[in-house]
């Protein structure tokens, strides 16, 4: 077939394309790199229009258009499977709700019971074949695409090409209508620099790592000042298996400490969901045979995990209460960020031969008001989200240590959470403790 003609004859503008968009109906917007900024400026335009319009989206880095221009929620009524920090503002605004998932879950849940009147997504150029790649942008692009009614991509030359080890595209014969159309730059995302405390943290999850070790890294600041600190170790032949390619994996490889050689599944490749970084980062993963890209059904699957030995999966938290269970994406009832898929490593990793799991965070931080609050807290009676249940926690690091959970009584959690509190909150924790009867007498002060 020819396929420059089946595109030529699918080309519209993006004004052209959103015309197909009714009143009540549900969109999704690809996630991250694959916004379709044309289609979402298009969407807005048609304000007056529509009622009622639901999206879908998450880790969006620009302002939405839609979202934006419709402040009373009156027409489009945006919701994020992840926050982003703008999303996050969105959601202080009341212009976007969350999404509960559970990563690896998600593909399933629009296979079995999601509606996708149209979906849209950036993509690169289609190639020879009549294909159009998914580039950075994997993780759940397949299964909201098949679900679709209507199928609109947005082609943005500046995305890279990935190769792909499952799903990473969609061909010309699945796909109804294109939009073509000049881009801005890609967004990027810099990570903070590493604090002191950030270093101690990190020296203590790096000296449990073993040559060979698979390398799984969360969002945040904490993961990354850990990446970085293994990418100045000694550490050698490490593998990468992550939901998101980071900057600090791309530090790791130029340092010659990931080789992917000793994986015991996908060997010689370095394996990620989805990209978010400098640029830099994603000329690393253009056309690069060394890194596939897969849905996280399969990066995220902990029946895969396990297979992987050595694996260590490293994430960070917000807060955790005297009984063990992990708060990482709220801060009492205000969302922050996601479940992610840090559920997912935790239980993988656990399963893992030689796998272990490392929940970080600082003991405490500076209110506005410039207290310093523990993140230790008696009980969750604020409406913060538990992320990870007290029955999945297993490595917890802060300044003042590590201690294992897994398999602990109440009063042991206790006594080994409040050892990693910071010294000013530890009587106060002891005394909730002691009322909450998850205290014996016999520990020490």
């Amino acid at each position: 077939m020819n396929f420059r003609e089946e595109y030529n004859s699918k080309l519209r503008t993006a004004d052209e394309a959103v015309k197909v968009i009714k009143s009540g109906d549900w969109i999704d917007f690809s996630m991250a790199l694959g916004f379709p900024v044309l289609l979402d400026e298009a969407l807005s335009k048609r304000k007056d229009e529509l009622e009622d319009v639901k999206i879908r989206g998450y880790l969006v880095m620009q302002p939405i258009q839609s979202v934006e221009c419709d402040p009373e929620r009156e027409h489009f009524i945006y919701n994020s499977w992840h926050f982003s920090g703008y999303e996050r503002k969105l959601s202080d605004r009341g212009l976007c709700n969350y999404i509960p998932m559970i990563y690896r879950n998600v593909s399933s849940y629009y296979e079995k019971y999601l509606e996708v009147n149209v979906a849209m997504m950036a993509v690169p150029p289609m190639d020879e074949h009549g294909y159009f790649n998914f580039s950075v942008n994997n993780a759940t692009a397949r299964s909201t695409l098949d679900k679709a009614d209507v199928v609109i991509l947005e082609i943005n030359e500046n995305l890279p090409r990935v190769l792909g080890g499952q799903d990473e595209s969609i061909h010309i014969s699945e796909v109804d209508m294109i939009v073509e159309g000049p881009h801005d730059a890609l967004p990027q995302l810099s990570s903070p620099e590493a604090t002191e405390i950030d270093e101690i943290i990190a020296k203590c999850v790096v000296e449990q790592l073993v040559d060979g070790s698979t390398i799984q890294l969360g969002i945040g600041g904490m993961p990354n000042a850990i990446g970085q600190m293994i990418a100045r170790s000694d550490l050698k032949d490490l593998g990468m298996h992550t939901e998101m390619l980071v900057d600090a994996y791309l530090e790791m490889y130029k340092t010659g400490r990931i080789t992917n050689r000793k994986k015991s599944i996908d060997k010689n490749k370095g394996v990620f969901g989805f990209a978010i970084g400098q640029q830099s980062l994603y000329d690393w993963a253009d056309n690069n045979p060394g890194l596939v890209t897969y849905p996280c059904s399969y990066v995220n699957d902990p029946d895969v995990i396990k297979r992987i030995d050595n694996f260590v999966s490293i994430n960070n938290c917000i807060a955790v209460d005297l009984y063990g269970q992990i708060c990482a994406e709220s801060a009492g009832t205000r969302q922050i960020s996601g479940t992610g898929g840090q559920l997912d490593f935790l239980t993988g990793a656990y399963q893992s031969n030689g796998g272990k799991a490392f929940i970080c965070m600082t003991s405490s931080f500076t209110d506005k008001q410039g207290n310093l609050q523990s993140r230790f807290k008696p009980t969750f009676s604020g409406g913060d989200i538990v992320t990870d249940p007290r029955s999945q926690g297993f490595y917890l690091v802060t300044e003042y240590g590590m201690v294992n959970l897994a398999g602990r009584s109440t009063w042991e959690k206790a006594e080994l959470l409040i050892s990693l509190a910071h010294p000013q909150h530890r009587e106060e924790l002891i005394a909730a403790a002691e009322q909450q009867k998850i205290w014996r007498k016999s520990n020490k002060r």
